[in-house]
């Protein structure tokens, strides 16, 4: 694949990773919550989901779903209701919380990255069930491929050159909230921060929801 397929891949999907969504959302939280490796945490599950929405443009599983509209609704309702449904979960969890911070607890014993609401399943599930991160490569990604070639390994150098520029994105953003860490783990702030977060992602799961 040539280098200039690569950049002009990277100028179209600038605007789109730049743009407020879910994944910034939960890094800023995230990080506020419990550090920078949060932050990295939410990145990794980010990123994670693009070679996925890559790997099924590649072998063409996310295109029978975009040609059937029923399946396509069924997906976007999921990933619309996963938003919604995280989005209410922190705001019920932010009218509990105490308006002073109670003193940290003891080290349990550490849990596998998936259980709980690790914020990696949170924002892997937030990307795969996006149907407009697949229509990104499902639509504009092949426009950057050779025709008469094989696909699979050039979508994946484009998912990883989309990947870097999501990282440097998102770090960005958790290093700026970092600084912050923290006015943004003082109690009434963690409060209000929790509940403008789930309002957000509450509005993102709606407009997911909306043709």
């Amino acid at each position: 694949m040539r280098g200039i397929a690569v950049l002009g891949f990277l100028a179209a999907v600038a605007p789109i990773t730049t743009a407020p969504g879910t994944s910034l959302t939960l890094v800023v939280s995230r990080v506020a919550a419990g550090g920078r490796r949060q932050g990295w945490w939410v990145i990794l599950g980010t990123v994670t989901g693009l070679y996925v929405h890559a790997t099924l443009a590649a072998a063409g599983l996310a295109a029978l779903v975009l040609r059937s509209s029923q399946a396509f609704w069924v997906v976007k309702l999921v990933g619309a209701g996963y938003l919604a449904g995280l989005g209410l979960w922190l705001l019920w969890s932010s009218a509990g919380r105490p308006a002073r911070a109670p003193a940290p607890a003891p080290a349990g014993p550490r849990r596998l990255p998936w259980c709980g609401h690790h914020p990696f399943p949170q924002a892997l599930l937030g990307n795969v069930l996006n149907p407009k991160a697949a229509a990104v490569y499902l639509t504009l990604a092949p426009q950057f491929l050779e025709p008469g070639r094989p696909v699979l390994v050039p979508m994946l150098v484009l998912a990883t050159a989309h990947a870097a520029l999501h990282t440097c994105w998102l770090a960005g953003w958790a290093a700026v909230s970092g600084a912050a860490a923290r006015l943004l783990r003082a109690a009434r702030v963690r409060r209000l921060l929790d509940r403008l977060t789930g309002a957000v992602l509450l509005a993102l799961g709606v407009r997911a929801a909306l043709p």
